[in-house]
Formats: structure tokens, sequence, C-alpha cells
């Protein structure tokens, strides 16, 4: 019961988190103030505590917070939507492997001021603000010091692998005239940490898929139905929980989606869910394709 008791003040507090944020945001009539992948890190490491996560605090703040910086410049640069997309997560990849870290969502941090067309520094304060008080807040919940040791990092030839499907994905939605395809966070964010499973299964794959999908569909919907930024963060945080629930997934990724819907330009905005789910049947379905053939070849060539 106190587990149970525990858990419940862990979630009350992370959407008191995530709520605030976007109330900072309607007070201040500024949409760049709302980050969704704040929602997803909250979710991660006040709520789920992924340890992987959590184990390294200050780079809560320093990943997510170079990220955007690298994106909120790539953003100023006179080149085409997708080549700043694939400019942006080059760069980012190179800083995360800088940094040691695995933080997936940092991808999503950096890859937002792309999106939404960042142009205000008040982008570039409020990650430093929401990142540092997320990293505060995983400080204090700490019961034991904070580990120092560097986790393994994604090897060279996993972020080759990475950004290959990037661009392949890149240049496939530019090719087909739809290139506000070219960078849906929340589903870059669950591949990357794909890749680092040694062990993916379709299963998993699948309930993945109808997660991000769904989340993504929930956003959209509830928004139509809902002008305010306020009412709608409110509605659908508990939606995507039960969603997540029914599905026996803990995916933090998936509450960046009503966040997302939130600040997407019109023109992205309606396209979520179809976009959403496209690019996560592409990511997900080409890393289980690699992980088949790559199982197949071992096995051969272990048998000769």
């Amino acid at each position: 019961m106190d587990l149970e008791h525990k858990t419940s003040w862990r979630y009350l507090l992370g959407w008191t988190f995530i709520l605030l944020m976007v109330a900072s945001a309607t007070y201040l009539h500024d949409v760049e103030v709302i980050l969704p992948e704040i929602g997803a890190l909250t979710a991660g490491t006040w709520i789920y505590r992924k340890a992987d996560w959590t184990r390294q605090p200050r780079k809560l703040f320093l990943a997510p917070s170079g990220t955007a910086v690298i994106g909120f410049l790539v953003n100023r640069l006179p080149t085409d939507y997708p080549i700043k997309v694939l400019i942006g997560v080059l760069l980012m990849l190179l800083l995360l492997k800088g940094l040691r870290s695995n933080l997936a969502p940092a991808f999503a941090t950096g890859l937002l001021p792309i999106i939404i067309n960042a142009t205000h520094w008040s982008f570039i304060v409020a990650i430093f603000f929401w990142t540092l008080s997320l990293m505060v807040g995983v400080r204090l919940q700490q019961r034991q010091p904070a580990i120092h040791s560097a986790p393994a990092t994604a090897n060279w030839w996993q972020m080759l692998g990475f950004s290959c499907l990037v661009l392949l994905w890149v240049s496939i939605v530019w090719f087909v005239g739809q290139p506000q395809m070219a960078a849906i966070p929340p589903v870059i964010v669950v591949f990357f940490e794909a890749t680092q499973q040694p062990d993916y299964s379709v299963k998993l794959a699948v309930k993945q898929w109808a997660a991000l999908t769904a989340a993504a569909t929930i956003g959209v919907g509830v928004h139509l139905l809902v002008a305010s930024w306020l009412l709608t963060t409110v509605l659908t945080m508990p939606l995507v929980y039960l969603l997540l629930l029914g599905l026996r997934l803990k995916l933090p990724a998936a509450y960046a989606f009503p966040l997302l819907a939130l600040v997407l330009p019109a023109e992205m905005f309606d396209k979520l869910p179809l976009s959403a789910a496209l690019a996560a049947a592409f990511f997900l379905g080409a890393l289980l394709a690699y992980q088949r053939v790559l199982g197949w070849v071992r096995a051969v060539v272990t048998e000769n």
C-alpha cells in the first residue's frame, strides 16, 4: 500500500511539473516555452525512474540543453528543412558521444526548434530552466549519491546505422513531397533507445508502435476539441497514462505527443497521427529486419 502511495505521489508530482510548464507558456502567450520532451523526461525520471536516465543527473541538463542549442542554431541555416534535420541529428549524435550519454530525449529537444522554427531566445531560456529544474528534482529524489561513472554509449556502428536510417527516411519523405514528416521526435527517441537493446522483440515493437500512434491521435484529437493549451494537457496526460497501462508498457516518449500537438505548425498538426504511425513502422520495422538478418548471418557462419 505504501508503495502504491509513493507511486501515486510521483505521478501527481510529475504531472504538476508538466502543467506548470504549460501554464507558464499560457501566461506568457509564448508557444516556444512548451517543450514536449520535458513531458517524456519527467515521466522517465520522476515517475518511472529509469536508471539509465537518472544515473547522472547533471546530464539531464547538459544533453538536452546542448542539443537544443544545436537545433536552435541549425534552424538559422539558409537551407531546406530536411537538410536541417539531417545536420541537426548528426551534430546531436556527436554531442551525445562527447558527453558519453545515451539520453535519447535529447534528440527531441534538439529537433524541436527546427520543427517549430524557433527564433526567440525564450526557447533557450525555457530549455535551461526546465531541464535544470528536472535535474534538481532527480537529485532531491535520489536515496543514494549520484553515480559518476559514465554508462556505455552507442558505438560507432550503432551511430552509423541510426544515421543511415534517418537519412533514408528523410530522403523518402522528401522525395514523395512530404518533408514535414522528416522529424517526429518521440519516434526518433524510441528508435534510438531500441537500437541499444540486444534483444528487441516483435511484440515490444508492436506495442511501442501502437502506443506512439495512439498517443499522437490522443494529442491531436483532444486539441481539436479543446483549444486551451492547459486544459488539453490536463485531459491528455491521464489518457496517455491509461493507454500505456492498458498496453502494460512504460514508454516515456508517449507523453511528449500531446504536448507536441500543441506546438506543431498547422501543416504538420493534422498529419501527426499518420506521420507517427508511418515513421514508427519504418524505424522499428527496419530495426527488427536488421536484427533478423544479422541473426540469420550469424547462424550461417556458425554452421560453417
